[in-house]
């Protein structure tokens, strides 16, 4: 029996779920309020628009693109410059609408850039993708009246008269900017994939030589897919240029095309909100946990292949299996196990977190001495003792969650054979 919950001609449930998420960006500045975290939320708010724009392409359409901050990064360079033209009264344009301007140059560029990349598909098309990102990073430093070469262009987002006593000095007003232009965007971005275009893409990822066989030309869909993408990219890069207020080259850069391909396979490409949660947690990783080791990096990286091998479907695909569970009533027949799993899980990487640390602190901080502070411990690398609990905590906490992980897998098995039985009886 299906339980979604649905009132002719409305659906309650999605109405619910659009409530709780506008409740959501109103509330989290009030819960968040201290320190850094309207700045964290506002990278997190154009980064989920960017991440969904991506994953238009990749998980929609099936094209893993190496050069999608080409339009964010154009976006924001147009963006900044509209910006100044209006600082000094060239033009007229609000502060909040400069994201549109962002959005029509990406949309622009989409234009362009896309002719010559949805000719191919595949393997093909992310090398001409990277090919593309390499040549505008290149642009960006042999044309320095326009994208103020290493050093970028800046601007100040205050000008202009104030409007109902806005003016997007206080990051609280510029928090609220993003989360208004996120929502519509993720309103525009959901609506695509109710279209008819949206289907049709998700056609040519799955089966193009059925689609061109039924008389659709798959370039062309691919094509407008990708317009529309650039065009919420372009979104994205307005918006950071407004947060920042400051756009260089990095911002048109493989290393920033690689970072969203990142955060939206963590978040997981299958879903719509995948994208979400891998803004999320790509900017803890990058921003927040920078603050507290050198390391970053290499936790980001062993991460991701973490997911990659043991949850290809990203974080939104492990909360979509354990509701699955809870919807039939069986989470409770595994959760033991989860904790257990778990728990012995969070031994392992304590050890591992221990030797990293220690590690970095010998090759890169031994000037400053052997010892240092790790978990609230002043504890001196150049001794045995450290290194002892390390390796002791790793290979406990791995021979653990071996144990565990058997008992689990089997455990998940049976709730889940369960589960397609019950399925199966349902349908028959």
């Amino acid at each position: 029996m299906n339980k979604t919950i649905t009132y002719k001609p409305l659906n309650l449930a999605r109405w619910l779920i659009w409530c709780t998420f506008a409740i959501a960006l109103i509330v989290a500045p009030l819960i968040f309020s201290k320190g850094a975290s309207l700045s964290l939320l506002s990278q997190i708010g154009t980064v989920m628009i960017f991440g969904l724009s991506y994953n238009m392409l990749l998980g929609q359409g099936g094209m893993l693109s190496f050069g999608h901050a080409v339009y964010s990064g154009l976006g924001a360079f147009f963006a900044i410059h509209a910006m100044n033209l209006a600082t000094k009264g060239a033009i007229w344009m609000p502060v909040s609408m400069i994201p549109l301007v962002g959005g029509v140059a990406g949309m622009f560029f989409g234009m362009l850039f896309g002719y010559v990349t949805t000719k191919k598909s595949g393997t093909t098309f992310s090398m001409i993708t990277l090919g593309i990102v390499e040549l505008v990073f290149a642009c960006s430093l042999m044309f320095p009246e326009f994208f103020g070469g290493e050093g970028g262009i800046s601007t100040n987002r205050v000008y202009g008269d104030k409007f109902l006593g806005i003016s997007y000095g206080p990051q609280i007003q510029v928090y609220y900017l993003i989360a208004f232009w996120l929502f519509v965007s993720t309103v525009g971005m959901y609506a695509f994939t109710q279209t008819p275009l949206g289907r049709i893409i998700n056609a040519v990822r799955d089966n193009p030589e059925r689609v061109e066989f039924i008389g659709y030309d798959t370039q062309w869909a691919r094509y407008l897919t990708l317009i529309l993408s650039g065009f919420f990219a372009g979104i994205s890069g307005g918006l950071s240029a407004i947060n920042f207020e400051i756009v260089t080259a990095e911002n048109v850069s493989a290393i920033r095309s690689g970072a969203v391909l990142l955060f939206t396979f963590i978040g997981g490409v299958g879903f719509f909100f995948g994208p979400m949660i891998g803004a999320v947690v790509g900017i803890f990783l990058t921003v927040m946990l920078s603050d507290f080791t050198k390391a970053w990096q290499l936790y980001l990286g062993v991460f991701f292949i973490v997911i990659v091998m043991f949850a290809p479907g990203g974080i939104a695909s492990i909360i979509m299996l354990n509701l699955r569970l809870v919807k039939f009533d069986k989470f409770k027949r595994i959760w033991p196990a989860l904790c257990a799993v778990c728990a012995a899980a969070l031994v392992a990487l304590i050890g591992v977190v221990m030797v990293i640390e220690m590690l970095y602190h010998l090759t890169l901080e031994s000037v400053h001495g052997t010892t240092m502070k790790l978990f609230g411990f002043t504890v001196d690398t150049a001794t045995t003792l450290p290194w002892a609990i390390a390796v002791a905590l790793l290979i406990a906490g791995g021979f653990a969650s071996w144990r565990t992980g058997r008992t689990y897998q089997q455990v998940w098995g049976e709730v889940n054979t369960e589960i397609e039985e019950t399925i199966r009886r349902a349908a028959a």
